[in-house]
């Protein structure tokens, strides 16, 4: 059974365990998609109601987008931990002599870029709902703000979260120009999902204060 398809209950159990996965990169995907869904009870309950009518086509687009965004992150659950495997197998290989050093070498270079690239991509995708999220803060039920700002609380955990994952791989690579590649693409969006996150958090807590 993959993790995604596992109940709460025992994804918490297998992540609490001394197995490398679920780790850090399914929980961050996993806060991602929660974040996002959300976002996507927040438009079912706007939808159709008289008093956002005016936002009504606003609000399906983020409905439809949110939803894909969803199921996107969940399959980042076992994608990361299928791409973790190699690299756990590979700290493992024997470095006996200088060709097996240099085969090692190569082999985690290699296994490093692909655990990679799953927190990469559960950056990016997750950035991409904080907009939909600020969007829902001014367009969604004020029934619901509270459940944007919990949505962007985890958002802001799957980019963290990603991040950490993506620079404690980075850390050992090599490659000099596929780490600079991956800050420069990667690190702006993540101090600039924060910074939402940050905003939108306190917009909802100030109005949820009047």
């Amino acid at each position: 059974m993959k993790y995604a398809e596992k109940p709460v209950t025992e994804f918490t159990d297998a992540t609490f365990s001394k197995d490398p996965v679920p780790g850090g990169g399914g929980v961050s995907a996993l806060a991602g998609a929660l974040g996002t869904a959300l976002g996507g009870m927040v438009c079912n309950l706007t939808t159709g109601k008289k008093k956002y009518a005016q936002y009504e086509d606003d609000i399906q687009r983020i409905m439809k987008e949110a939803n894909e965004i969803k199921d996107s992150l969940i399959g980042m659950i076992d994608q990361d931990a299928e791409n973790f495997l190699p690299l756990s197998k590979a700290y493992g290989l024997p470095t006996g002599t200088d060709e097996e050093k240099a085969h090692k070498a190569e082999v985690m270079e290699k296994c490093l870029k692909v655990a990679c690239s799953v927190p990469v991509d559960i950056v990016k995708t997750s950035y991409k709902v904080i907009a939909l999220m600020e969007e829902l803060s001014q367009k969604g039920s004020s029934l619901a703000l509270s459940d944007v700002g919990v949505g962007v609380t985890l958002l802001r955990g799957a980019i963290t979260g990603g991040w950490l994952n993506v620079v404690i791989n980075i850390n050992s690579i090599k490659d000099e120009e596929y780490v600079k590649q991956i800050r420069e693409e990667v690190e702006p969006l993540v101090t600039d999902g924060m910074k939402k996150c940050d905003e939108i958090y306190m917009n909802v807590w100030k109005t949820l204060q009047k």
